[in-house]
């Protein structure tokens, strides 16, 4: 390794696959969302040459300690360790994982840390490991909410907008993408007291999942802009079957 690139390593860090391409013959660019580093591009090099070792490691949703060094937009992968504790994930909730990495890989930039977002995901993806198909939406949306929160789009969830005056649990208010609660008499208003559980990240009342879903949808949609969520279409498709 060069003087250069030893100056630019890291060694033994948290981190995990969020997709991974074919490059070249042997090879494969991965897309990976780090601890303390953001989101990288790392080179593995030779990973797709029978019996390498670092390709059996290199498994989505399980946290992994990886090495690499560079100091370009793309890094070399020296190195990596399969932490093991988490169980392999499948059905519901494996398509659900699949949709946060999607989120991950259209709203954070490159390079960018973001380690609070970090432990939310690993404890996401811990979450959905352990949960069963009809337990997800609560993991999702509590996930959605601190991505908002770390992308600076975060609101007052006890207060109405531009507003001293608290959300009171037997009013009923309309909700507005970035900006928050309104007063409101139309038919289709919440009650106060769902939007204060969701304050308190309380998913316990069902009641609460869909109103939680349409928020965070209009939100995530106002940043996502013309970009299209393959993973939430085939969601929504499932869900209609």
């Amino acid at each position: 390794m060069a003087k250069g690139a030893a100056k630019n390593r890291i060694n033994d860090h948290p981190a995990f696959v969020l997709h991974q391409y074919a490059y070249r013959e042997t090879s494969r660019l991965l897309d990976v969302f780090t601890r303390d580093h953001g989101r990288q591009t790392i080179y593995a090099r030779g990973v797709q040459r029978p019996g390498s070792q670092i390709r059996s490691v290199l498994l989505s949703f399980q946290p992994l300690l990886l090495s690499w060094f560079g100091s370009g937009e793309v890094k070399t992968l020296h190195a990596a360790h399969w932490q093991p504790g988490l169980p392999q994930l499948s059905g519901l909730p494996l398509l659900c994982a699949f949709y946060l990495n999607e989120l991950l890989q259209n709203l954070l930039l490159k390079e960018e840390p973001h380690p609070r977002l970090f432990v939310a995901y690993f404890d996401a993806i811990q979450a959905l490991a352990k949960s069963s198909s009809d337990a997800v939406e609560p993991i999702l949306r509590l996930f959605e909410k601190k991505l908002l929160i770390e992308l600076g789009f975060g609101i007052s969830w006890n207060q109405l907008c531009n507003s001293s005056e608290f959300i009171q649990p037997h009013l009923y208010y309309q909700f507005q993408p970035q900006h928050g609660f309104v007063r409101s008499a139309s038919l289709d208003a919440c009650a106060g007291e769902l939007i204060l559980q969701f304050a308190r990240d309380d998913m316990s009342n069902e009641a609460l999942w869909p109103w939680a879903k349409i928020w965070m949808r209009q939100s995530l949609s106002l940043i996502l802009g013309d970009k299209i969520l393959h993973t939430r279409q085939l969601l929504l498709d499932l869900q209609r079957i």
